[in-house]
């Protein structure tokens, strides 16, 4: 029967709506004529509303619903609500969702025991609910609106522009030296150094390089820990030793003052300046509160838990630790006056949860205020971040990657990249530009081309090895109106690389680039090439104008 001959055989009736009644005059056979139409009607809505894969097509529609509503209230308690298409239904399935289940209180379920770290001595005790936060019903309620409703595979990238092997501005040197298993956790380009150009570190040899712009190894200092970033001031180096590399909840790390003697030569001080920090990534100095004294801001990447502090210097070696945000994931950190009221603000990229860059405002006397500008679904795995001015109008526009894939969800993203968000001069930033490359790690903007824009480096960590082995690195040549075109470098497939920085090694100036190889690690296809026998790092030599 047609839809227009259900509206005949329903239309003879009547509402009075007089004194508060409605009357409907309805025969018997009409009454269910209509019930089963606007049964048909809500089933047909649903069933527009939800598209269920192919491995739960018997999911109840009713359930569906129900689990949308109650994603809503959970899973936004903690990051910004996951869409189902941003991961895989097995993903959902088999990782996510059962690593999200003890937050909820639900340690057990459908005769599986969920991964969680409740015997964590380094947790508090209070860390998950005492008992579920709602019934086994509703849990499966989200269940089934998860796996039900997303795609049984990810879709493939979407790409104006293919990517071009056959980069010339750059040409790829070698060091003259060489170990097997590198694993490369800093790399760092310092023209402004009369001693060394270039340095190196590796968190499982524990060593830092320092070498000329020849390459040639000047010093080698033994850290005692791994070592993933250093600050440089005035006086000495600070080393960033993230204490225990894999993930953990445990507070191991340190901040270590390195030294320079007249000779060229490093060592590190017998003692840290602090210690007891969750898996610190980077440490960054300043003064925050004007007492004149060096403060130091901390990345507490962490792992479940962690934080953003500031510890403020008291004199005499010590420290008294303020925390800006108790939450995991702080990876990147910018110190700069943006406000130009003499204060120096923080730009921060968190990962791990809820992904975010938050900008804290100093309101002096040590006390910040905060807003989160931009925030990104924790499925995103955050990498990096930069702060450039692409139009050039005085404010910072930001360069943002994201492409962490060892998580819960280790399948390939279209939405892995690099992307650009343009400020609108009140520091609310609108996405301008996004090039799909899986498991991207880390962008550098730099006009390496000499024409005046600002062009892009890029790096993946997880990058589809098998079929796009060239997005380990890409350059994105900037034409104008974010109009870029795409090379790769045939020799940078020799390595897996995890770090990456610009800087005018040999004094040319030029912006070279330097790529860390970091040879171990999960990884989620195969390579075509043998990371472990490739270089520590490869020096890209900048040949333009």
């Amino acid at each position: 029967m047609s839809l227009r001959a259900v509206e005949r055989r329903v239309k003879p009736f009547r509402i009075n709506l007089s004194k508060s009644r409605m009357l409907l005059k309805i025969s018997i056979p009409q009454k269910k004529l209509l019930l089963l139409f606007f049964t048909a009607f809500i089933l047909f809505s649903c069933k527009e509303k939800y598209h269920r894969n192919k491995t739960h097509e018997n999911v109840s529609y009713s359930s569906i619903e129900k689990g949308e509503a109650l994603s809503q209230e959970y899973c936004g308690s903690c990051h910004l609500v996951p869409g189902p298409s941003l991961a895989n239904s097995a993903s959902w399935e088999k990782g996510i969702l059962p690593n999200m289940g003890p937050r909820l209180g639900i340690f057990f379920y459908g005769m599986q025991q969920y991964p969680s770290f409740k015997n964590d001595k380094n947790l508090d005790s209070g860390f998950y609910p005492s008992s579920p936060v709602l019934n086994f019903v509703e849990w499966q309620n989200i269940i089934d609106y998860y796996t039900a409703t997303s795609p049984d595979s990810m879709p493939s990238q979407k790409r104006q522009h293919p990517i071009t092997t056959g980069l010339t501005l750059f040409k790829p040197i070698v060091p003259p030296y060489s170990y097997p298993d590198a694993t490369i956790s800093f790399v760092h380009i310092d023209s402004s150094n009369k001693t060394y150009s270039l340095i190196v570190s590796d968190v499982i040899k524990q060593e830092t390089f320092f070498l000329d712009k020849d390459l040639s190894i000047l010093d080698s200092l033994p850290n005692k820990g791994p070592v993933v970033n250093i600050d440089f001031n005035k006086e000495n180096l600070l080393a960033c030793d993230i204490g225990d590399l894999n993930p953990n909840n445990g507070k191991s790390g340190k901040a270590i003052i390195v030294k320079e003697d007249l000779n060229g030569k490093f060592t590190e001080d017998a003692q840290p300046l602090f210690d007891s920090l969750q898996r610190p990534v980077q440490i960054s100095a300043a003064d925050f509160n004007d007492d004149g004294k060096t403060d130091y801001l901390v990345c507490e990447f962490g792992f479940i838990t962690g934080a953003l502090s500031w510890m403020e210097n008291l004199g005499n070696e010590k420290f008294l630790r303020h925390v800006l945000r108790p939450l995991p994931g702080a990876i990147k950190a910018y110190i700069n006056d943006y406000n130009h009221d003499g204060r120096p603000d923080i730009w921060v990229l968190f990962a791990q949860g809820d992904e975010s860059i938050i900008l804290f405002t100093n309101e002096g006397n040590g006390a910040f205020s905060q807003e989160q500008v931009l925030r990104f679904p924790a499925s995103y795995g955050s990498s990096y971040f930069e702060l450039d001015d692409f139009d050039k109008d005085g404010y910072p526009d930001i360069v943002y990657t994201c492409g962490d894939n060892a998580d819960y969800s280790p399948v390939l993203k279209p939405y892995h990249g690099v992307y650009i968000f343009m400020n609108d001069k009140t520091n609310h930033f609108t996405q301008k530009f996004f090039f799909p490359i899986h498991g991207c790690y880390k962008a550098i903007a730099r006009d390496f081309d000499g024409d005046g824009d600002l062009d892009l480096a890029t790096i993946s960590f997880f990058a589809d090895y098998t079929h796009q082995p060239e997005e380990g690195f890409v350059y994105l040549k900037n034409n104008g109106d974010f109009n870029f075109i795409l090379y790769a470098l045939k020799e940078a497939e020799i390595g897996r690389w995890l770090t990456m920085d610009a800087g005018d090694v040999d004094g040319d100036g030029r912006q070279d680039i330097v790529l860390g190889n970091f040879s171990i690690g999960p990884v989620l296809n195969k390579p075509t090439t043998n990371w472990k026998q490739a270089p520590p790092f490869l020096l890209l030599k900048n040949t333009g104008k």
